[in-house]
């Protein structure tokens, strides 16, 4: 056995050394007493006939082992610092595109909370936070451009409401305190007063009317319709302004043509724009009204020759009381809704609505339907 004579102690304990009478191997690290350094060995244990006669101690010591990786070691350490400090720099990078565009999104939400929809995200990411920001711009340019046509639309009203208003209460202040004395000019400012009572009236029944139709319960009456019927009925109706006016109407209509919808809604429809051609068409002009099969479609036309519209104008036509000759309005009693309303009568059909012009060469309005197939 291995002893270390300087300071009288073994080299093995005793468990190892019972380990070695069993006849099997040990290996240990410790401190070396004599060299004062850690080693690393191993005793083999050597029998005769099973009996330990002796054993081998072979031992090195670990300096030895550890001084050539001495300075990968440092290098290792310098790397992990390295890729630790990576990381940490990597995860909060991160960590800011993240949460960045959600602070901006939280104070974008309060401006719009407050009215203000004019502020936008900037991201030029593509991941999901990038298509979040994009989308919460999307929302933020709907909710701007409604809230634009909802201030337009109360200034229009107010104008449309203020005009008339003024009117019946300056006739009407008149006669009560009589400063209108003579009977033919109050006749006439009550006529005044009259025409305008019933322009009023169409204008909040029309303002109803777009606003029942703007909303998705509004009822609809759907039935077969004979759409040729229907045409001939309207036309009836404005036979007499046409012959008053000397506008020669033509009907191309084809009879079979059936479609479904509401009878009451359709003939609001064709009635308004009717009313239009004849309005905005001259003496001794000409308008005509086509119904055709094109597929499993009905198409409608109608088409006058009179003023037209100008190119600039017919993107905004079907627009809540947009007018092309604003000045020449109040005479012709139109409430600037009438194309709105039609549009949405059309919407609700499943049908579609365009409208050609050329200003000086008339109008085209086409409006296709799905027809009704019959076995």
């Amino acid at each position: 056995m291995p002893y270390d004579d300087s300071s009288g102690e073994s080299l093995i304990t005793f468990e190892e050394r019972q380990t070695l009478l069993e006849g099997e191997s040990v290996s240990m690290v410790r401190k070396h007493a004599m060299f004062d350094q850690d080693i690393l060995a191993v005793a083999i244990p050597l029998l005769d006939e099973e009996i330990l006669a002796g054993a081998i101690f072979l031992y090195k010591p670990l300096d030895d082992v550890y001084s050539p990786f001495e300075p990968i070691r440092y290098m290792l350490a310098g790397m992990m610092v390295f890729f630790v400090g990576l990381i940490i720099w990597g995860g909060r990078k991160i960590a800011h595109q993240l949460v960045l565009p959600l602070r901006r999104m939280e104070m974008v939400s309060e401006k719009m909370a407050d009215g203000d929809f004019s502020r936008r995200i900037h991201s030029s990411s593509s991941d999901e936070i990038g298509s979040l920001a994009r989308s919460f711009n999307c929302l933020a340019e709907s909710l701007e451009e409604a809230e634009a046509d909802r201030r337009e639309f109360l200034q229009n009203v107010s104008h449309e409401l203020r005009t008339p208003l003024s009117y019946m209460r300056g006739y009407t202040e008149a006669m009560m305190e009589g400063v209108i004395q003579d009977e033919e000019e109050k006749q006439k400012y009550l006529s005044i007063t009259h025409e305008e009572t019933a322009r009023l009236s169409r204008l909040v029944n029309d303002l109803l009317d777009l606003a029942q139709l703007e909303g998705d319960s509004y009822p609809m009456n759907v039935e077969p319709i004979a759409f040729a019927q229907l045409l001939h009925e309207v036309a009836e109706r404005f036979r007499l302004r046409l012959e008053q006016k000397r506008i020669h109407l033509t009907l191309m209509l084809d009879e079979e043509v059936i479609i479904e919808g509401d009878a009451d809604r359709l003939e609001q429809v064709v009635s308004n724009l009717l009313d239009n051609a004849i309005r905005y068409t001259g003496e001794d002009d000409e308008i005509s009204i086509r119904l055709e099969k094109r597929g499993d479609k009905a198409l409608v036309t109608i088409n006058d020759t009179g003023r037209g519209i100008p190119e600039e104008d017919l993107k905004n036509i079907m627009g809540r009381f947009y007018r092309v000759q604003k000045s020449r309005t109040r005479n012709e009693g139109g409430t600037g809704l009438g194309l709105a309303i039609v549009k949405r009568i059309v919407q609700k059909h499943d049908a579609t609505i365009d409208i050609q012009s050329e200003w000086g060469k008339g109008t085209a309005v086409f409006i296709e339907f799905p027809r009704m197939q019959i076995e």
